[in-house]
Parts: structure tokens; C-alpha cells; sequence
């Protein structure tokens, strides 16, 4: 591996919180501050931790430790996700994608926290 830009799963984290960070500036404007800071931030924070895990690969705790928090990142993402879909009927279907999204990346997350235990193990 020459470094995280060469992981599927950070692809695919970044490039979902840029989606999840587009999807909350349609949110209403006095919600822009408050729930949209905060899908945005969780949004982004799953591919910072990853960036930040690959950082520590010789640490073997930090490197399980940091995609951990990158999966409830993933999974604070779907909560807020959760709430904009139910609250604003005009985003619901948007929402729901991204959720559908955000699953699968929680998915690849886990896959990949069990490969690094795995090959730790061996």
C-alpha cells in the first residue's frame, strides 16, 4: 500500500462525505448551523480518521483504535441522515440514498477493521 489515497475505503468515505456536505447546504437556512455543522463534521470525520490510521499502521492499537472511530463516525453520519430524512419531507429521497450509501461504506469499514485484526492475529 503506497498510502490512504490508495484505499477503497477511504475513496469511498471521502467521496461520500463530500456528497453528505453538499446534501446539507439544502437543508433550511437556520438549520445550516446546527444539524448541517453537525453532518458535516461526522461526514468528514470518516475519512480524516482513516487518513489519521494509516498514519499509526506500525502502532497496531492506534490503527484499530482510529478506523473505530471512523466507523462511529460512519454511524453518527446515518443518525443525522436519519433525522434530515425524517424532518423534511423534500429530502427524504436524497436522504435515503445517502443512507443507503453510508451503510454500505459502515459495511466496507467493518471489513477492513477485521482484515487489520486479522492479519495482526496470524
Amino acid at each position: 500500500m503506497n498510502g490512504y489515497r490508495d484505499l477503497n475505503v477511504y475513496q469511498e468515505a471521502h467521496r461520500v462525505g463530500v456528497e453528505v456536505h453538499k446534501f446539507s447546504l439544502k437543508m433550511p437556512k437556520f438549520e445550516l448551523y446546527e444539524t448541517g455543522s453537525q453532518i458535516r463534521r461526522a461526514s468528514k470525520s470518516i475519512s480524516a480518521n482513516i487518513v489519521d490510521t494509516c498514519g499509526r499502521r506500525r502502532y497496531q492499537a492506534d490503527y484499530v483504535k482510529f478506523l473505530v472511530y471512523s466507523q462511529s463516525s460512519c454511524d453518527e453520519t446515518n443518525e443525522w441522515l436519519t433525522y434530515i430524512k425524517d424532518l423534511y419531507e423534500g429530502l427524504a429521497t436524497a436522504g435515503q440514498k445517502l443512507l443507503e450509501e453510508i451503510d454500505g461504506l459502515g459495511r466496507q469499514i467493518n471489513a477492513f477493521i477485521q482484515s487489520v485484526e486479522a492479519r495482526t492475529r496470524n
